[in-house]
């Protein structure tokens, strides 16, 4: 098989070191070339900057050019005649785009079904419950559960489950009142939480899929009667064991989930979430991660989670990607490490890709005043031609800065440093203009890279004032 050759576009300051990455990684049935495009700072390319200044692609297969340079590569590829494609936005990350690390991941695929729960339904309008289920949905739920609350009346259950439906949601209701599942069940709820043997006559009545639930809670023998109940009527159902919170039965409650799965293997099971999520005071997004990956061990395939307490306002989407990050795992007989960084928002697997020495080699080779900012196991480097200053405490760098008469560069910097700040001491990647990255826990629009970035708000000209 013929060996694939890559030609690899880039700048000054980062030609030196992308070679040696490149002879380091040893690329397999492949061989490779580097074209410095004389500018300095590779991000600073531009495609129709390479469509002049590239003359010859050196027979290449295809050209890669840095992830952060911007430009429409359709036309480069076209007006080159070989593929032009667009690398990680850092160096370090090479290893992992060619795969040396792992293959991609295809998160696209999931087996395990969300329920979102509007907890406080009766208390909304109709309005409102629509609104809350369409950002349910954007988040990742597959079934909009509206949760009943004791003792209070809800008049327009009825026509919230006709307009859910309407919508195009599938609907489940949550209450202990068999009446009230009544009424769902007949208005066209296509799941009822939560019956038990004593009021399983409801799932005879009407056609939604009951979640049925040991009683009393910790009683298995009690929802084995009532699985053996539902196969005797040979209608579907779910199972759930009840997931109880730390210290008041959390370690039985796994217990019953596993032996349910060890006695009925093939039965559909439901966990609810929100017991563990809401009752720990802790990162939501790491007990989502665990809870998924028992969840993925033992083939439960329905969850019930609720975004109640402002510490868990970002639950469905960690569930989300949780599940589609345990069904790639499983699926590659793999740990779920090196998968995906959705699950990892106050840390990352490798926040520092360039070490003290590399960045001084680096800021050696500036020649202009334009400040460079980076972060190192060692803390905030702050660069330009005048030199290089190395602080954990953006305010020790302030002095060497020298912007004290240039209000809008020193608010960019204070920014900049600051973001860097954060990064260096929970271990997090920073990349100056660009925001920090906090996993799936915080909505990051994808960038145009096709389309060129308007100046920042402190690069914009001042427009004079009156007088």
């Amino acid at each position: 098989m013929m060996s694939e050759h890559i030609l690899f576009l880039t700048g000054q300051l980062a030609e030196r070191p992308l070679k040696r990455i490149l002879t380091e990684m040893a690329l397999p049935d492949r061989t490779w070339s580097v074209r410095q495009m004389g500018v300095k700072v590779a991000a600073l390319m531009t495609a129709e900057m390479i469509q002049r200044r590239l003359t010859d692609t050196e027979g290449a297969d295809w050209i890669m050019i840095p992830g952060r340079c911007r430009g429409d590569l359709d036309t480069l590829t076209q007006h080159f005649g070989v593929p032009v494609r667009r690398g990680p936005e850092e160096l370090m990350d090479l290893p992992q785009y060619f795969g040396l690390e792992g293959k991609p991941a295809d998160l696209g695929k999931y087996d395990v079904r969300i329920f979102a729960e509007i907890v406080d339904a009766p208390r909304l309008s109709v309005d409102e419950i629509l609104e809350r289920a369409e950002r349910f949905a954007a988040e990742g739920a597959d079934v909009i559960d509206l949760g009943c609350l004791p003792d209070t009346p809800f008049p327009h259950l009825e026509q919230s489950i006709e307009y859910l439906k309407e919508a195009g949601y599938r609907v489940s209701v949550d209450s202990m009142s068999p009446e009230d599942l009544l009424v769902a069940g007949r208005a066209g709820a296509d799941f009822l939480l939560s019956l038990n043997e004593h009021s399983l006559w409801v799932a005879e009545e009407v056609d939604a899929v009951p979640v049925i639930i040991p009683h009393p809670q910790n009683d298995l023998a009690s929802l084995e009667r009532a699985i053996a109940r539902m196969e005797a009527l040979g209608k579907p159902y779910l199972a759930d064991p009840i997931l109880d919170p730390i210290h008041f039965g959390f370690a039985d409650s796994i217990v019953r989930y596993h032996s349910l799965r060890r006695s009925h293997p093939e039965v559909e099971i439901l966990m609810g979430v929100g017991n563990l999520t809401e009752l720990t005071e802790a990162d939501t997004v790491g007990i989502n991660a665990i809870l998924m990956g028992l969840i993925s061990e033992l083939g439960i395939t329905n969850i019930l989670t609720t975004q109640v307490s402002p510490h868990c306002r970002t639950a469905i989407r960690e569930a989300d990607r949780a599940r589609r990050v345990m069904y790639w795992a499983r699926q590659e007989n793999s740990l779920p490490k090196q998968i995906d960084g959705g699950l990892t928002g106050l840390h990352e697997r490798n926040p520092f890709p360039y070490s003290e020495t590399e960045i001084r080699e680096l800021a050696s080779e500036i020649r202009d005043p334009n400040f460079r900012i980076q972060v190192s196991t060692l803390g905030i480097h702050v660069y330009n031609r005048d030199g290089l200053h190395t602080h954990s405490d953006p305010f020790a760098l302030y002095p060497h800065l020298g912007v004290d008469a240039d209000g809008s560069h020193a608010f960019y910097l204070g920014v900049e440093l600051a973001r860097a700040e954060i990064a260096h001491q929970l271990g997090k990647r920073y990349v100056q203009d660009r925001p920090l990255a906090w996993g799936c826990l915080i909505d990051r629009p994808e960038e145009d890279m096709s389309r060129y970035q308007a100046p920042g708000t402190t690069k914009r000209k001042k427009k004079p004032t009156g007088g």
